[in-house]
């Protein structure tokens, strides 16, 4: 049993460590302020010089947060990308793809040397999904996600899981 325990933490200390040792990448893109979360993943967004301009929709890339009506986990995920956002201006980041097939933009979300694509994951609260050819950062949020999975954070929670993949929810519920 000891031994068990020793080998679960020492595992647990290299996921940390390789999620805490990853380079972060500084970010250039296009400064912009958040007018409202929609969702975990999807955002209304200004340039930062346009303030008055009307919002555009971005989604973030790499993941697949749940659905608002996925409880508790779709408003938590929701909630804390929002106090993560503030009011503080984002940074934009795009990939090889630039729209999805809604319009919406299809970026990473960086504040503060953060990439919140990958907070979010590592918070329990999305899922990584690769998604070709929008791949720069998918090797981090698979990292993330595995460091998730074995804290049993959010999602991952063994007395609380996420029951079906937001793919699987939003199947089912159409």
């Amino acid at each position: 049993m000891l031994f068990k325990l020793l080998a679960c933490g020492s595992l647990a200390i290299l996921c940390i460590g390789l999620v805490a040792c990853q380079t972060v990448t500084p970010a250039t893109g296009t400064p912009v302020l958040v007018k409202q979360v929609v969702s975990a993943q999807t955002l209304e967004v200004v340039e930062v010089s346009e303030p008055n301009a009307t919002p555009r929709r971005v989604r973030l890339i790499g993941i697949d947060a749940p659905d608002l009506q996925q409880l508790p986990w779709g408003i938590e995920a929701q909630t804390q990308l929002k106090n993560w956002i503030g009011s503080q201006p984002v940074l934009l980041e795009f990939d090889q793809q630039t729209h999805d097939t809604y319009q919406r933009q299809l970026v990473y979300v960086w504040q503060d040397g953060k990439l919140l694509n990958e907070e979010l994951v590592k918070a329990g609260l999305a899922i990584a999904i690769s998604r070709s050819p929008n791949t720069q950062y998918d090797q981090r949020l698979a990292d993330a996600q595995e460091w998730a999975r074995l804290m049993g954070v959010g999602i991952w929670n063994p007395e609380n899981p996420l029951r079906f993949t937001p793919a699987e929810f939003r199947q089912r519920n159409q």
